[in-house]
This record gives structure tokens, sequence and C-alpha cells, in this order.
């Protein structure tokens, strides 16, 4: 078909289309279906739990190394699934964290990687060491640029409402100045040495035990965990920080100790009160020993975690970079 003779069809049918939707419109009612799957509003995600949250760790490489694939699964399982908010468990900017709230990372490693709509909820983010090797403080000041980024300080805690009668209490530590040889490290140094450990420790401690009678749950984030069968089980800052934290989380009878570093999606469950969950391979991982007596699970798999907590159960569920979930388990509590 020449060119002319296709403009003038298209021209002529669309006239034709213009003046025939009118008569249409007068001859019979307007009808639009609707299938169910096509509007999957939020308010119908429901579940018997009334609070859920995922937990990704270790992920900031401007979306290298598999940081892209589980950005896309989270996107996919927050859309199916309920979800309230996220938490960022540390090593949020690899190589050496943000110069400040304006650098480009911000838009290389996070905004540009997290796009889902389903992502676009609150993010509560703690510090890892390598946000200390530029400035940490930066990640605070870009609470003030960002609508979902929620860190309004170095540690915080918050409470989060189960139902009339009990709450979750949810407190966020900053890990790397409880550990004795960052204050000397030339790389963290700098900015570890105006923190005072032993008064971020008194505040944790009150913190847990000034929750209140209607708090049924009691999880600490941190980016370093206690215990770990990844690479780092006798390193010096696995140990500086069991020291410091253990004999707390036991005395305030902790739920749950959640955190990161270790690039692998891990459940132990140690001598004492607490489990440990290790959520550190939103990109990269490292390898994990199989057979060491307190790990109920071990994987050295890109993933996340997804939560989900009502008054007398704790559900959570490891979900890979292709979207499988690898393992669940309950905590219940009378």
């Amino acid at each position: 078909m020449k060119r002319r003779d296709f403009v003038k069809g298209t021209t002529l049918g669309a006239i034709g289309a213009g003046l025939l939707a009118p008569l249409q419109s007068l001859a019979e009612p307007s009808v639009t279906h609707l299938e169910s799957e096509d509007v999957a509003p939020r308010s119908e995600l429901n579940d018997d739990y009334p609070v859920h949250f995922m937990a990704v760790g270790d992920w900031g490489r401007n979306g290298a190394d598999h940081q892209k694939h589980v950005a896309e699964q989270m996107g996919k399982w927050a859309t199916e699934n309920p979800n309230d908010f996220i938490l960022s468990l540390g090593d949020n900017f690899y190589p050496k964290g943000v110069t400040s709230e304006h650098d480009p990372l911000w838009h290389y490693s996070f905004e540009n990687i997290y796009t889902d709509f389903a992502l676009q909820w609150d993010w509560y983010p703690i510090l890892g060491n390598h946000d200390y090797i530029s400035d940490p403080d930066a990640q605070v000041r870009y609470s003030k640029i960002s609508r979902r980024w929620k860190m309004p300080a170095r540690y915080y805690s918050k409470e989060v409402k189960i139902n009339a009668d009990s709450k979750l209490l949810m407190v966020f530590i900053d890990t790397c100045p409880l550990i004795p040889e960052f204050h000397a490290s030339e790389q963290y140094g700098p900015w570890v040495k105006d923190q005072q450990p032993e008064k971020q420790l008194q505040w944790l401690d009150e913190t847990l035990k000034n929750g209140g009678p209607d708090v049924k749950w009691k999880m600490v984030i941190g980016h370093h965990p206690i215990y770990t069968v990844g690479p780092r089980i006798k390193n010096y800052d696995t140990l500086a920080v069991r020291k410091v934290l253990a004999e707390i989380f036991e005395r305030n009878k902790v739920d749950v100790y959640l955190s990161g570093h270790d690039h692998s999606l891990q459940h132990l469950k140690t001598p004492g009160f607490t489990q440990q969950f290790i959520s550190g391979s939103g990109s990269e991982v490292t390898p994990v020993t199989a057979g060491i007596p307190y790990s109920k699970f071990e994987a050295a798999q890109y993933g996340f975690m997804y939560f989900s907590i009502n008054k007398n159960r704790l559900n959570v569920k490891i979900i890979d970079y292709l979207g499988k979930n690898i393992y669940e388990t309950n905590l219940n509590k009378a």
C-alpha cells in the first residue's frame, strides 16, 4: 500500500470512528469489565497477621551482583503479599558508604533499584561497617530528603501496634561503636571516636526494660551478628558484639536479634532466650558452614526475609532471588 493511501485510509477510519462513537453511546449503556486480578487493591491483601515487613542487608552495589534480582523479587513479593515496611540491615552502600545526602549512590544503589510501587513504603535502616568509612550521619540526614528513608538517628526505637492490647518493640542499634578495634581503625576511627558505646548500651537496656506490659514481642536490629555460621564465626567483631549484647538480650527476654554482615541467610538458636536471624545477602554471598549445632538453617544464597507477626505467633519466611520460599519457621508464645 502506498503511503498516501495508508494516510487516507486511516484518516477516514478515524473520522468514521469519531462519528460512530456518539451514536453507539446512545444505543446501549457502556460496560466496563474488570477481573479481580486487574484491580487487586492492597486492602484486599490480608491474612491473620496484623503486621508484616521485609528485611534485607548488605545490598548497595549499584544493582550489581544480584542486587537488582533481589530487589525485583522483593517488589513482586510485596505486591502479592501484605507488607507494611522494610528493614535495611546495614552496609547500605558499598564500598565506602556515602559522602553526603546528595551522593550519586543514593540514586544508583537505592532509588533506581528498589523501584517497584510496593517498595515505596517506609524503610527503617541501620548502619554497617562499610557505611562508616564515609559520613554515616549523611544517611541520617537523607531522611529529610527522602519520603521513604526513615533514619532519625544512628540508633533509635519504634513501637508497632499489633492489636488493641499488644505491641511489637523494635530497637535499632549501631553496632560499629560497640567494637573496640573500630575506634583505633584509620577507616572507622574518625566516625566512631565521638560515639559513647556505654551510653548506647545503657539506652538499649532501659528501652527494652521499660517497654511496658503491652509489648508482646521484642526485636533488636543490628548489623553485626552475635553468632554466625558464615566466615566470621570467631572474628573479633562477632565476639565483641556478643560480649556486650548477649547478656542484655537474655536479661530483657529479647525474642529476635536480626542482623546482616555475613552475606548469607541464617536462622540460629543458640543457648538462651533469643533467636537470631541473619539476612545479609541483598547482593553478594559468602560461604556458610553446615552441621553447627546451633544452626537451624543456613544458605549461601541471595535473598531477603519476610516477617509476619500477631499476638501469639511470629512467622519468618526466607525468600531467594528467584522468588522461592526456601525456609519457613514459627515462633510461638502464649
